[in-house]
């Protein structure tokens, strides 16, 4: 009798999926390139952050970091999202650019990102975005719109479309959904304007995504991310990184690419004793709050870091632990420009 391995098994599996979900792709789209399917227009431009696979790609970051330049440059940007993971629906304001946003579990955890790393930036959730960018228009008359995670919502027209792909993608990640990590086949790039590879951190691109970009009919562009010199805690208080360099750290997130925050970890020198990974937007229960206090013990490690947005989903009794989150940054390239989209 022949054995066929789980892999194999699953190949079988996931490749007829990933055909369906092709086709479901392709009609779509097509739908929206006859007209069948409308695109709404709001009254004032709209630039749109995305990509084309799930996760991983530093979305938030070069989100906060376009909103921040918009803002060095003169404009009043105000930010839609879905809220992806909230367990509400309908529109709600995360923030007025002001206040504290809610409870990240009303709102999703990167908007809730989102508002901490800005300031006089309105920001709604909306699993519809026109309607969202509607009730930020009437309230607070911005003068552009950032689309976060807007590629694939083409209900809405936008003047901008700026798409994100890691930059150690491989060959392997790049089929469709569930087959692989694609939310759409490659050559829908043709409809963004800008590509920017990201978590570059003084590595090249994978040659299989350098090939591949040879094919984009749009400007290329790069990014790197930034990490603080601090580790910081609960409370706010930061630690040098200079002074963790003889202790060891039990590493754990939930986001699309954790192995790229791990790396990240080992690159700037911090010893790791463990890591464990969370799927996407994770929810973190007391059962995990145990299991990461045992894991810590196990590994020996003198502490625990994670990431900043899995930080502020942690409640009040996590910060009995000794955990830290290390800030990042998105480094955005210097020829990106606004200007002729916007005046």
């Amino acid at each position: 009798m022949q054995i066929i391995h789980n892999k194999e098994y699953l190949v079988w599996i996931l490749f007829p999926l990933a055909l369906f979900y092709w086709g479901m792709i392709y009609l779509r789209n097509i739908f929206y390139k006859v007209g069948f399917f409308v695109t709404r227009k709001l009254p004032i431009p709209v630039i749109s952050v995305g990509n084309i696979s799930v996760g991983g790609t530093g979305k938030t970051p070069t989100v906060i970091a376009i909103a921040h330049k918009l803002q060095n440059d003169g404009y009043h940007p105000a930010i839609i999202s879905r809220g992806y993971g909230r367990n509400t629906s309908g529109t709600i304001e995360v923030t007025d650019g002001k206040t504290q946003p809610p409870s990240w579990e009303l709102i999703g955890d990167e908007p809730c990102l989102m508002a901490s790393q800005t300031y006089d930036i309105p920001i709604v959730v909306d699993e519809d975005r026109f309607r969202g960018g509607m009730f930020l228009y009437k309230k607070y008359k911005p003068n552009v719109f950032l689309l976060d995670d807007g590629f694939q919502h083409r209900g809405l027209y936008r003047d901008l479309d700026i798409v994100l792909i890691n930059s150690k993608d491989s060959k392997k990640e790049h089929k469709l959904l569930p087959y692989g990590h694609l939310r759409e086949p490659w050559d829908q790039l043709r409809r963004a304007d800008i590509i920017i590879t990201t978590k570059h951190n003084k590595k090249r691109a994978t040659p299989y995504l350098t090939r591949k970009l040879k094919s984009a009919k749009c400007p290329i562009l790069s990014s790197e991310f930034y990490f603080s010199n601090k580790l910081i805690d609960g409370n706010g208080d930061g630690l040098n990184l200079s002074e963790m360099k003889n202790k060891t750290a039990f590493l754990f997130s939930g986001l699309g690419d954790n192995l790229g925050f791990f790396q990240a970890a080992e690159e700037l020198g911090l010893p790791i004793g463990n890591t464990h990974s969370f799927p996407d937007h994770h929810h973190y229960t007391k059962k995990d709050f145990t299991f990461i206090q045992d894991q810590q013990m196990k590994s020996k490690s003198d502490y625990i870091l994670t990431t900043e947005k899995d930080f502020i989903k942690l409640e009040s009794g996590w910060k009995e632990l000794p955990i830290y989150y290390l800030p990042v940054k998105m480094i955005l390239p210097d020829k990106l420009i606004f200007g002729h989209v916007l005046d």
